[in-house]
């Protein structure tokens, strides 16, 4: 009996796998910004979940615009509620996501619109995001005003190898 009524309700659409849409997208108030790519988010059942931004790489401590790329992050979302698309887990167990501010806008989006962040083409192949950097370069923002910024991935290579 209870087959029949679990194969109901999976063809009926009514039953949804753990690791379904109501999994994948969360909400939540941001309550810390690590750096212009990861953020700290306060759930509804009073935990927080660290989320790194999909498809961008923002600069590391250390680095030129790390201060301005983590501040213009705080900017976009500090203290305000997000919506937040989970797409994967890294190695280090964060939560890779897309976040959506109350109006909508895709905030990984918006840092490599001011110029604060590369297309981490390594582990995105989105359209928009690459377009965006070129414009960005182009118009010479945020860190493309460096007459030779270094890639955050370059610049890790670099830091790891002096170890």
């Amino acid at each position: 009996m209870k087959t029949l009524v679990f194969l109901s309700l999976v063809l009926l659409g009514c039953y949804q796998p753990k690791e379904a849409a109501a999994d994948k997208e969360i909400s939540g108030k941001v309550i810390k910004i690590v750096d212009g790519d990861t953020y700290d988010i306060l759930l509804a059942n009073n935990t927080t979940k660290r989320i790194r931004m999909e498809g961008i790489d923002a600069p590391e401590r250390g680095m030129p615009f790390y201060k301005v790329a983590k501040d213009y992050l705080g900017s976009l979302c500090f203290g305000q509620f997000v919506r937040v698309e989970q797409t994967s887990k890294d190695r280090y167990g964060r939560t890779i996501a897309k976040t959506y501010s109350a109006d909508g806008k895709e905030l990984g989006l918006s840092m490599i619109e001011a110029g604060y962040a590369w297309h981490f083409k390594k582990y995105s192949s989105g359209s928009e995001l690459a377009t965006a950097e070129i414009e960005a370069r182009n118009k010479r923002l945020g860190l493309w005003a460096d007459a030779s910024p270094v890639a955050p991935w370059d610049w890790r290579k670099k830091t790891k190898a002096k170890d």
